[in-house]
């Protein structure tokens, strides 16, 4: 054995500080990763201003839920909890469900801060309001749940399709669920229906055993905190909209309102269509004023159903019993359910 030289110290040295680099670049990739999701979980929303940024960080494709910070007095005392929505119809952008939840003794609050549906509100009035329940956040509470265009629309065009009414449904179940978790005394839940008042009712009562529920149409404009839980919805959908982070291009926002009957909307829609990709997330693609324009000026495409043979004979049920034969190597490998469920085959055998 001989005696290590100067190349052999040369070349440990060189290990050991290429141990020392690698080391250090894993704890600052790992650091940059904890300080991005403590950024994000240390976002608070104190006034309306602090709702683009929130917007603005997080990934649009898909749905994001923010709750206040619950105040002790919505753990002591019963409380009443509105449920509302915001973006149902639009084409564009995410549908906002909203929830709002303040004590029974404090039904006056909301009265004075002149919650009314907040489709009858100006913007600038929402937003007067929407700062006040922030500022009132010893008192009050709310949480919002931004459902994505692109969940919305691949929710209606699985194989078994998710109508609208139950996506509504299973988020405001969601945000309800939520806030009792985390401690709020809920005692009443008003909400704004979708679909039949009595079917939705009796499923809550359902779900949510002991606790008093109405279910009842244009709820918003008779409950003041279903009007506080519109108010928030409303608000955040505006907020969530003008912070639209866009993957396929550059950021713009002259899109008009998002709704189907708006010109401005209509025309962006005509101008941001890719004739082999489509539209951008922004857009909920299973709307039929965007399936019209991709029909129009996209390239069409042609899915073959499955081909059934209605000549083959019928199975013998001994057939199950008999033998398996052997499994070759290419047999043996099982598809992937992606490619099973959407009829895809393989174009050449590799």
């Amino acid at each position: 054995m001989g005696l290590p030289n100067d190349d052999d110290d040369k070349r440990d040295e060189e290990v050991e500080n290429m141990d020392t680099t690698n080391t250090e670049e894993a704890n600052d990739t790992e650091d940059t990763e904890v300080g991005k999701d403590a950024e994000l979980e240390e976002d608070v929303i104190t006034k309306r201003g602090d709702l683009t940024g929130y917007f603005s960080k997080r990934d649009h494709s898909v749905n994001q839920v923010h709750q206040s910070k619950i105040p002790q007095i919505c753990k002591d005392e019963p409380c009443q909890l509105g449920v509302d929505e915001a973006g149902r119809g639009p084409v564009l952008g995410p549908m906002v469900y909203g929830i709002a939840y303040a004590p029974l003794s404090q039904k006056k609050l909301l009265v004075n801060m002149g919650c009314a549906d907040s489709k009858s509100l100006t913007e600038e009035k929402r937003d007067a309001i929407f700062d006040k329940i922030c500022d009132n956040g010893d008192k009050m509470g709310y949480a919002v749940d931004a459902i994505s265009p692109n969940y919305i629309a691949n929710c209606m065009y699985r194989r078994t399709k998710t109508s609208l009414n139950e996506v509504s449904m299973n988020s405001a179940i969601s945000l309800i669920k939520q806030a009792i978790d985390s401690g709020v005394f809920v005692a009443e839940i008003y909400v704004d229906t979708v679909g039949k008042p009595e079917k939705y009712q009796a499923k809550l009562e359902g779900i949510f055993p002991g606790i008093k529920i109405v279910v009842a149409k244009k709820a918003d404009s008779t409950y003041p905190i279903v009007s506080a839980a519109s108010i928030c919805a409303k608000v955040s959908r505006d907020h969530a909209l003008r912070a639209w982070q866009f993957r396929e291009a550059e950021n713009e926002s002259e899109y008009g309102s998002g709704y189907p009957n708006d010109p401005v909307t209509k025309s962006w829609l005509s101008s941001n269509v890719d004739l082999i990709f489509g539209f951008p997330q922004l857009v909920r693609f299973s709307w039929s004023t965007a399936e019209k324009i991709l029909e129009s000026k996209a390239v069409a495409v042609e899915w073959e159903d499955p081909e059934e043979d209605s000549s083959a004979p019928e199975s013998k049920i001994s057939k199950y019993f008999a033998p398996s034969p052997a499994k070759t190597k290419e047999s043996a490998r099982k598809r992937h359910n992606f490619f099973t469920n959407r009829c895809l085959t393989n174009a050449t055998t590799l």
